[in-house]
């Protein structure tokens, strides 16, 4: 039987090519919203951390109604490091609509989200977006688009996919560039001419599979599927089971049902073939769970999400001000906190050590491992976090493997032979490069995961905050040998107490100060970069001393130059493999692992 008055869709695309603003317009022409209704923009982006950066973290469902007929939308993240989301997602729907910057084309993340759903066999409706940009083009940006199919072996059907045109900004679509724009109604036509309705069986034995999870304070993990065979029904007895877990059969009740309206979850008595669903008061469920009916307990194939990469060491906070700020800072606490974490992410792994204080958690990158590190310390949660490193492997000849990135880097043509030799350096091969004819040059580089690390920053500083560096996965590769992080060293307090004036304004003139006067600080703690290679002790707590005999200029004020402040992203990327980040609700410290100089000077000596 197929539904045909359902479609099910997910939006997928490269970063900021205007997925979650594409679907704003969608909930608007589609009549969620009250004519005098204030909307905010990016009104799927929900989480703070999603509204302050402007990019999607978590994949969300909505659906709007056109034409009687129900379109169940899934906006997802453009990040690799989120990949995992979009992997999932795509379970739930019969066609994806993939969103192309007019001007950026066709980009690394567009190719790992295009092969996931051509892997699936989904239909794909191309729709390039941002046209109303001054230097788009629309034309050459399709040719892209068509050679990605090709290099990702598309079948005949695929390539034959339609295209639109459209400026989710402004709020239109067009069939072709020389139509009058006027509103999203070419888009909505072609989802229903396109997309395929879902099909099943109604009378078979019920068959769910969960793709996404919610968490919720009140009635705890809401597991989110489609139906795919069946009715799932309130106070009915089900079973779950799993594809990649044989041994796991359970008996639970369907004490709650919802189906998605708009931004809202609607309760619903029961749900056929087709629909998406969000199924409350079951405990333990988790993603790629099937709940079946208990004459006919048959678990769908659920496809193992991509492995981590890389991995921090996440540890209670042990430094002399540890416990001054946080709400919860006890081993108890953090390991309560990061196991709940992985009830709705299915990409990170989270593994106890010998040390009860101490847990080794693993992402898919920097920016994943970040925003969990932001939102527990928005939480509450004092910690301490270790330098990222990569998660490596061996082959059959006990060879060590290493993860493999590919870089896409757009920059200034002035600024291609900095970022050439600077990867180098990191252990970079550079595969391709071609300049565009208007001032600009992509770089192609192919490196090792490791080199990238704590490179961001200083890319944006050496392009002068203009360019794009974009990486993705692409395998394991033999290891490339030590790669060396960071050339200057640190400054580290000598003492406990507070920062003065004088004492700082000495500290200046060896190199760049991360604090300011009436900062407390202790021995260990690094107060700011050397300019030279090695790390030097300073004593910022130094007051003048006082002599009955006075000079002309010993009532000058001390000028000091202001510190530099360093945001999250900025510590995970400064601290070096002998240095920790101390984390807390108010304050990031970077500090010595060991921090009694004698000792660390010993553990320094050994390590040579």
């Amino acid at each position: 039987m197929k539904r045909e008055d359902i479609r099910n869709i997910a939006i997928i695309a490269h970063v900021d090519h205007g997925k979650t603003t594409l679907v704003d317009e969608l909930l608007k022409q589609s009549g969620v919203f009250r004519a005098n209704q204030e909307v905010a923009e990016r009104v799927m982006d929900s989480g703070d951390i999603e509204r302050e950066r402007g990019i999607t973290i978590l994949s969300k469902n909505t659906a709007v109604t056109y034409k009687g007929v129900k379109i169940n939308i899934i906006d997802t993240p453009g990040h690799a490091d989120f990949g995992g989301e979009v992997e999932r997602v795509l379970k739930m729907v019969n066609g994806v609509v993939l969103v192309v910057d007019a001007f950026e084309g066709s980009m690394p993340q567009t190719k790992f989200v295009l092969r996931k759903a051509l892997d699936l066999d989904l239909p794909v409706i191309v729709c390039v977006n941002k046209i109303d940009r001054p230097e788009a083009r629309p034309t050459e940006v399709v040719d892209e688009v068509l050679e990605l199919f090709m290099d990702l072996d598309a079948s005949d059907e695929q390539l034959d996919c339609p295209f639109i045109f459209a400026s989710a900004k402004a709020g239109y679509a067009m069939r072709n560039l020389d139509d009058e724009p006027k509103d999203m109604t070419p888009l909505f036509e072609t989802i229903l001419d396109y997309i395929p309705a879902p099909e099943g069986d109604p009378d078979a034995g019920t068959q769910v599979l969960i793709s996404t999870i919610d968490y919720n304070e009140y009635v705890g993990r809401i597991g989110i599927g489609k139906v795919d065979n069946g009715t799932i029904r309130i106070n009915q007895d089900m079973v779950m089971v799993n594809h990649h877990d044989p041994d796991k059969f359970k008996k639970v009740k369907i004490s709650k049902l919802y189906e998605f309206d708009g931004l809202n979850k609607v309760d619903v008595s029961e749900a056929t073939v087709g629909s998406i669903v969000a199924i409350s008061g079951i405990a333990d469920i988790h993603i790629g769970d099937t709940l079946c009916s208990p004459e006919n307990p048959v678990a769908i194939p659920f496809q193992k999400i991509s492995e981590p990469t890389i991995s921090m060491d996440f540890l209670v906070n042990d430094s002399p001000l540890a416990g001054k700020e946080g709400k919860y800072i006890t081993s108890r606490h953090l390991r309560d906190r990061l196991f709940r974490e992985l009830n709705t992410d299915v990409s990170l792994r989270v593994e106890e050590t010998e040390s009860t204080e101490r847990f080794k958690v693993s992402g898919r990158g920097e920016l994943h491992l970040s925003v969990l590190i932001e939102n527990m310390r928005r939480e509450g949660y004092e910690f301490a976090v270790s330098k990222a490193e990569v998660l490596y492997h061996t082959d059959e000849k006990g060879k060590k493997l290493e993860p493999m990135e590919r870089a896409y880097i757009d920059v200034d043509d002035e600024y291609a032979g900095n970022v050439i030799q600077k990867l180098g350096e990191r252990k970079g091969e550079l595969i391709n490069m071609h300049s565009n004819g208007t001032g600009s040059t992509r770089l192609e580089f192919l490196i090792p995961a490791r080199g990238l690390i704590g490179y961001r920053g200083e890319f944006m500083t050496d392009t002068k905050g203009t360019g794009v560096l974009n990486t993705i996965f692409e395998n394991y590769g033999p290891y490339k040998g030590d790669i060396q992080y960071r050339k200057q060293g640190s400054l580290i307090a000598f003492e406990a107490g507070e920062a003065i004036t004088y004492g700082l304004f000495n500290a200046q003139e060896r190199g760049t100060l991360f604090i300011g006067p009436g900062e407390k600080v202790y021995a260990g703690m690094v107060i700011g970069q050397n300019g030279k290679a090695e790390d030097i002790e300073l004593n910022v707590c130094k007051t003048k001393k006082l002599t009955n005999t006075r000079s002309s200029s010993a009532d000058e004020a001390l000028k000091l130059t202001p510190p530099r402040v360093l945001s999250l992203e900025q510590c995970l990327e400064f601290i070096d493999t002998d240095e920790l980040l101390e984390i807390t609700p108010k304050s990031l410290r970077i500090r010595k692992k060991i921090l009694d100089p004698t000792l660390r000077k010993r553990a320094g000596f050994k390590k040579a």
